[in-house]
C-alpha cells in the first residue's frame, strides 16, 4: 500500500523476496481494497498513521506502522515504526532497536545513529556521518523505561514563547476528536512568542465545526499549556506528500484564512 519508490514501499518488497513470503502490491492505497486482501488471507500490511483509521485492523496479524508518530489509541497489532531511506527502512520497533543499532542522544536532543545497516553516503556528499555517527535531523529522548522516544522532525518544532512544541505530539490528540477529519500544527511568526501555534484542522464530515476551546481543551491535559493552539485554522483538505506526510510548507496563507483566535 505504499509507494515502491519510497523505502518504507520498497522494503515490503525486499522482505517478502528475503522470507519467501507471498506479497500482493496494489497500484495506491485503497481502503476497500486492502479489506478485500485481508479477507482473502493476508495477514501482514505496512501502512502510514492516516491510513489505519480506513482498514480493519483487527483483520491482520500485524500491522507495520510509519509516517509519523502512532495514534494514542492504535490497536495492539499495530507496530510503530522508526527509520528512513539511509537505514534501509525500518530499524527501531517499538521503541525497540534492531540488533546492532547504536542510538545517541546529541546536545541538542537530535536522534543519532550508527550500526551496519546504514548507508555508506550520498551522492553529492561522501561523508555525511559525525565521527561514524549519522544525525538523523530527528529529535527525541531517553524515556524513563531506557527506551527511545522520537518527538519529530527538528524543522517541524514550534518555539513559542521560549518552550519547544512538538506537532508529532499534538496532532493524534486533535485528530482523536470526533470533530477533526485532519489536522497539522505549525508555527505563526507572533511579536510576543516569536511563534503562535497555529492548528490547521479539516472538520470531519456531519459534525459540528471544531472550536479552539475544544481544540485547546484536548491538548492541556496531556501537555502542558504552551503546547496547546492559540488560532485555528480551517481547510477543506491537508496538502500531502505520495507517502500521505503533511506539505507544511506554505500550509498557511500569507494572510490568514478563517482562523478563530483567543481574545
Amino acid at each position: 500500500c505504499l509507494p515502491v519508490a519510497h523505502i518504507g514501499g520498497l522494503a515490503v518488497v525486499l522482505r517478502s523476496l528475503v522470507t519467501d513470503t507471498p506479497v500482493e502490491v496494489h497500484d495506491t492505497f485503497d481502503p476497500g481494497a486492502v479489506a478485500d486482501a485481508a479477507a482473502r488471507g493476508a495477514t501482514l500490511v505496512s501502512l502510514v498513521t492516516r491510513a489505519l483509521r480506513q482498514i480493519p485492523a483487527e483483520r491482520f496479524r500485524a500491522i507495520l506502522l510509519g509516517g509519523g508518530l502512532p495514534p494514542p489509541d492504535r490497536p495492539s497489532n499495530a507496530i510503530a515504526t522508526y527509520g528512513m531511506t539511509e537505514t534501509g527502512s525500518g530499524v527501531v520497533y517499538d521503541r525497540i532497536p534492531l540488533d546492532g543499532l547504536e542510538i545517541a542522544i546529541a546536545a541538542d536532543g537530535e536522534i543519532r545513529l550508527r550500526g551496519p545497516m546504514l548507508f555508506r553516503a550520498y551522492r553529492h556528499d561522501p561523508d555525511p556521518f559525525d565521527h561514524g555517527w549519522f544525525p538523523t535531523g530527528d529529535l527525541g529522548r531517553w524515556a524513563d523505561d531506557g527506551l527511545i522516544m522520537v518527538d519529530g522532525r527538528r524543522g517541524d518544532v514550534i518555539i513559542t514563547g521560549g518552550e519547544k512544541v512538538w506537532p508529532a505530539r499534538v496532532e493524534p490528540l486533535l485528530t482523536a476528536l470526533d470533530s477533526v477529519a485532519e489536522a497539522a500544527l505549525v508555527g505563526r511568526p507572533d511579536p510576543e512568542w516569536g511563534e503562535r501555534v497555529v492548528a490547521v484542522v479539516v472538520p470531519a464530515a456531519g459534525a459540528a465545526v471544531p472550536s479552539l476551546e475544544e481544540l485547546r481543551a484536548a491538548v492541556t491535559g496531556p501537555l502542558p499549556t504552551w503546547w496547546a493552539p492559540r488560532e485555528l485554522v480551517l481547510l477543506d483538505r491537508l496538502p500531502r506528500t505520495t507517502l500521505g506526510k503533511v506539505r507544511r510548507e506554505g500550509l498557511l496563507p500569507a494572510e490568514p484564512g478563517p482562523t478563530v483566535s483567543p481574545a
